[in-house]
């Protein structure tokens, strides 16, 4: 098999070459391995399985390793390999803190870029929200939770911002799926679909301060929730 080198995703780029796609598709995949808790804390990646999988050398899958670990989902370990970190919403805290104040900056430090095809999808991932609101399921709306996020952070015109917004975002989107068992699943169904309208609402009429606004008190009040089943209850948002 030839060694093609995977060049990480530039992000004024106009077009992805073959080795830049095929970097961000098996990104996306472990990424999401993870963040789905497909690969639970303590699963070890081993390279030439992952290499044999997706039919490419070790040396993309090194540095697709390589990213994730910089996203802080895995880290390697001398002598055992690269392992699926944990979560702990204790730990995070701060990340989530950093996440509440700079969600606030999304629509402040440069124009939303929003375009009919991004409303439409939004759009789309609100009439999965009402639909999911009648058989419940903790995975698809983690999945969704997932996908609209990325949508929106897309339209992030800063674009520093927006990398730092989605790396942080998956560092602490497996907390909640987590949290699952001590929430109530409906109640937290309604409050994202509400997220998604407001979002939208504020989206139509360019009110991109707002945009950020919305997810900021979302954020807040999803971390407090969660906090509040958290094992270890002296650590409490300020």
């Amino acid at each position: 098999m030839s060694d093609l080198a995977v060049d990480e995703p530039r992000p004024n780029a106009t077009a992805l070459t073959p080795s830049r796609e095929r970097f961000e598709r098996i990104l996306r995949s472990l990424r999401d391995r993870i963040c789905m808790l497909d690969y639970p804390p303590g699963t070890q990646l081993g390279e030439e399985e992952l290499a044999e999988e997706f039919g490419v050398s070790r040396t993309p899958i090194r540095r697709v390793l390589g990213r994730l670990e910089a996203e802080g989902l895995v880290a390697r370990r001398h002598g055992v390999g690269t392992l699926v970190l944990d979560v702990d919403i204790r730990v995070l805290e701060q990340v989530y803190r950093l996440r509440l104040e700079l969600s606030a900056l999304m629509g402040r430090l440069a124009p939303m870029r929003c375009t009919p095809e991004g409303l439409a999808m939004l759009r789309e991932h609100l009439a999965r929200c009402e639909r999911l609101a009648a058989t419940p399921d903790p995975a698809v709306f983690t999945r969704l939770n997932m996908d609209f996020s990325v949508a929106l952070y897309a339209m992030i015109g800063n674009a520093p911002l927006r990398e730092i917004i989605e790396r942080l975002y998956f560092q602490t989107s497996r907390i909640w799926l987590k949290s699952v068992p001590q929430l109530n699943l409906a109640d937290e169904i309604e409050v994202f679909r509400r997220q998604i309208i407001d979002v939208i609402a504020a989206l139509e009429i360019a009110d991109y301060p707002a945009v950020g606004d919305v997810c900021r008190a979302h954020i807040s009040m999803s971390f407090t929730r969660m906090l509040r089943y958290a094992p270890d209850r002296a650590a409490r948002p300020a």
